[in-house]
Formats: C-alpha cells, structure tokens, sequence
C-alpha cells in the first residue's frame, strides 16, 4: 500500500474535528462551515493524491476556470460542441510493431488511398476486430471535422 494510500484510509477512522484539523494542515484555511464529513474526506483524499501523482495539466485548468466563469455570467454552462480535427489532420497509432496514418477528411477519413466514413471501420481493418475508433486512435469525448479555409496554417 503506497503512503497516499494509507494516510486517505486513515481519514475514514479519525474524527470530524481531526479531519478539520487535518484541512487546515493541508489547505492553511479552515473548512468551509457546513462541509459534510464525507465531502471533506473526499477533498482531502483528492489533495493527498494530487500531492503524490500531479494535479491536473494546464489545459484542464484553463477549461474549468472558463466553464466557471460561463455559469457565473450566464447561470449555466454551454453545451459542448466537442473536439475537432480539422481536415488534413492526421492520426498516427502504432500496431504491432507496424505505424498507421489517417488523414482527417470534410468528410470521413482517408487511409491507405481509400476513404472511410468512421475511425472504427479502420480501426477493424487494422486489428482484425471490434475497436472504438476513438479509443484506437487516442482521442477522448466528440470528435468532429471541421474545414479549414484555405491559406490558413494547420
């Protein structure tokens, strides 16, 4: 069991007035007044990971920082429209020991000279199998192409 570990299984058998102790230790602040037990466990668990494995990368923070900025000028957050590729993108995977492209279309992809309409339909060719697309090539949540004018850098 790491350290991180045993000292998060330990908040579960100390006391509420410890676990306030514990925040201020850790956050040089009180709690806030009527933070449950169970939420002030959970912060605290997540500070002692996030002291021991790294917090969250620039770019999630810049996200969080604008989705809270959104709620509090409007009352709510923006639905996503998701990641895009722009056309011309391309994706790389390695399989086996042998490197795979696929260039991002206006619509579809291309791989091989031939287009495709879905990333999992090349992702099958590739292994032979059932793949998310998505989850072969990397990629993480909506993922859609969008057209890039012309003259314009990738």
């Amino acid at each position: 069991m790491t350290d991180a570990a045993k000292e998060i299984a330990k908040l579960s058998r100390i006391s509420r007035d410890e676990l306030r102790k514990e925040w201020q230790r850790v956050h040089r602040a009180d709690p806030p007044d009527r933070i449950s037990r169970d939420l002030m466990m959970r912060a605290l668990a997540y500070s002692i990971q996030e002291q021991e494995y790294g917090g969250l990368d620039k770019a999630t923070r810049r996200r969080l920082r604008a989705l809270a900025q959104a709620l509090e000028a409007e009352g709510e957050i923006p639905a996503s429209a998701g990641r895009s590729l722009k056309a011309g993108a391309k994706l790389v995977r390695e399989w086996h020991g042998e490197t795979y492209t696929v260039v991002a279309l206006e619509e579809g992809f291309e791989f091989k000279g031939q287009r495709y309409r879905s990333l999992s339909r090349i992702a099958r060719e590739i292994t032979g199998s059932r793949w998310s697309g998505h989850r072969f090539f990397g990629l993480r949540g909506e993922i859609r192409v969008t057209h890039q004018p012309a003259g314009e850098a990738s």
